[in-house]
């Protein structure tokens, strides 16, 4: 009886690291798969661009109205008193309201030094506002035209495009096309075949044209003989760099 037990104890062990030694190897060749579908080498990246041009349609300028004062009270009130005339003046000029837009509203105190020590002298009040014009005609105008109305800052004027996702579009179009196109080159000169993508990587430029940069330190003065500048608004560009990633088969 006990031979019969010690008999089919001995066959159960050797059943048992069967079923172990079978379930390592499985083990084995899944971690094997899935190391050499993670592997680094097993993958291919290029890179491609694509530039679209487009005139602005746009002007975008960055203005701002400075006053000193003894208080801050009355600095606030000359600074809103130059702000309604000067936003009076950019809505009867054809600006919308909500293409007028309050970016900075600064208070600042003065101070005078005698014998190491200060005082407040004064205040300092500072609204800077950043306006479109959709009239590209009107833009030289307009900025000379909001000095006269009380801005003694202009620190830009650019022309950009209003809705560039369309060109953003297109251009990343081109990206795609080039790389892939880079990539099926590569693969028939290297004697590799292209898997699916594991990764995609975008990174996009935008450059408005800058036509005008001016600040003043207080006062902006103006004679009768200063024109108005001349800002040819000119062609932006559009860059999107693509970068894809492919496994090898």
């Amino acid at each position: 009886m006990i031979e019969k037990f010690e008999k089919q104890l001995q066959i159960g062990g050797w059943i048992l690291l069967a079923v172990l030694a079978l379930s390592a190897v499985v083990l084995w060749q899944n971690i094997d798969r899935a190391g050499r579908a993670g592997n680094v080498s097993d993958t291919f990246a290029v890179s491609g661009t694509g530039k679209v041009y487009a005139k602005p349609d746009i002007g975008v300028a960055d203005l701002a109205i400075s006053v000193q004062g003894a208080t801050s009270s009355t600095a606030q009130d000359e600074a809103n008193k130059k702000s309604k005339t000067v936003i009076e003046y950019l809505k009867n000029a054809g600006i919308k309201s909500d293409d007028i837009k309050t970016s900075g509203y600064n208070i600042y105190p003065q101070y005078d030094y005698n014998n190491g020590r200060s005082r407040i002298s004064g205040y300092q009040v500072t609204q800077s506002l950043t306006i479109k014009i959709r009239d590209l005609d009107k833009v030289n105008t307009i900025i000379d035209g909001v000095v006269d109305a009380g801005v003694n800052q202009v620190s830009s004027v650019r022309f950009e495009i209003d809705e560039p996702e369309k060109l953003q579009a297109e251009a990343r179009a081109k990206a795609i096309a080039e790389a892939k196109g880079k990539a099926e080159e590569l693969a028939d000169q290297l004697g590799i075949r292209l898997g699916g993508i594991v990764n995609f990587y975008e990174s996009s430029n935008y450059y408005p044209q800058i036509g005008y940069s001016e600040r003043g330190g207080g006062e902006m003065m103006k004679t009768q003989s200063v024109s108005a500048p001349e800002l040819p608004p000119g062609q932006n560009e559009i860059s999107i760099s693509v970068t894809i990633t492919y496994q090898i088969r």
